[in-house]
């Protein structure tokens, strides 16, 4: 990756909090504080601690070690999807 893509792509990131109303309508519950790990490297964390991108057609959640995307959300009027198949657990507080 250029320098540039990656001074673009730090301007545009923010962390998981910057998500969690989002998380907490999807879920029904407080999320940022819910375990994760990432499936390409193993990195647990919080939700919060994920790198968010959200200036494109949805919202990507990054893992701030290895950048795989951890978590897709796209809403349209008439759904929302979510895509957690680089999350290889994600813990919902029950």
């Amino acid at each position: 990756m250029e320098v540039d893509q990656i001074d673009m792509n730090t301007q545009l990131m923010v962390d998981g909090n910057a998500v969690a109303g989002l998380l907490q309508e999807l879920f029904a519950t407080e999320m940022t504080i819910a375990p994760t790990c990432c499936a390409g490297c193993g990195r647990e964390g919080e939700m919060g601690s994920l790198h968010v991108y959200q200036h494109g057609a949805g919202i990507v959640l990054r893992c701030p070690t290895c950048q795989q995307a951890v978590l897709r959300i796209v809403r349209t009027p008439r759904a929302m999807y979510v895509d957690a198949r680089g999350a290889a657990y994600l813990s919902i507080p029950g």
